[in-house]
């Protein structure tokens, strides 16, 4: 069992075998391309169609979470002294997307009533690499421990 989010989401894609390694919040100094970031709690607020009795501290509270799963692969390659090849894995964004969307994230601590994909943005960035952002929406409960510290 995952303790976050993050880990939830990490165990999810890796049972996948995309054979891309996944990291939460970053990867390792020096990690090779492709890889996938998961950065957990992008924002956090209060579920207003879900059930949840403030005035009881018994009740199940559940919230919407917004979290990101960053594909960050090569675009191209150089093959000679003026020539390219393509190298980014066409597809691999959009399948961790239908993946994600509609899963119950069995490894996560809360119990998830939903997951949505709800957008992928494509960033160009420097030197060839390519990030894909996935933005995830997660409807899940609140659990006590997350706002009474141990």
């Amino acid at each position: 069992m995952a303790a976050t989010t993050s880990g939830a989401i990490k165990a999810y894609l890796e049972a996948l075998a995309l054979g891309v390694p996944v990291f939460r919040d970053g990867p390792r100094p020096g990690q090779d391309y492709p890889y996938i970031v998961v950065t957990e709690a992008v924002s956090i607020g209060p579920d207003g169609t879900a059930a949840g009795d403030f005035g009881d501290p018994a009740a199940e509270v559940n919230i919407i979470e917004v979290a990101t799963v960053d594909l960050v692969q090569r675009g191209r390659a150089k093959t000679g002294a003026s020539t390219t090849k393509n190298v980014e894995r066409y597809g691999l964004a959009e399948a961790i997307a239908r993946r994600l969307h509609g899963c119950s994230l069995p490894a996560h601590p809360a119990k998830v009533h939903g997951v949505k994909a709800t957008d992928i943005d494509r960033i160009p960035l420097a030197d060839n690499i390519v990030r894909h952002s996935i933005t995830v929406t997660l409807h899940r409960e609140l659990l006590l421990s997350e706002v009474i510290p141990a």
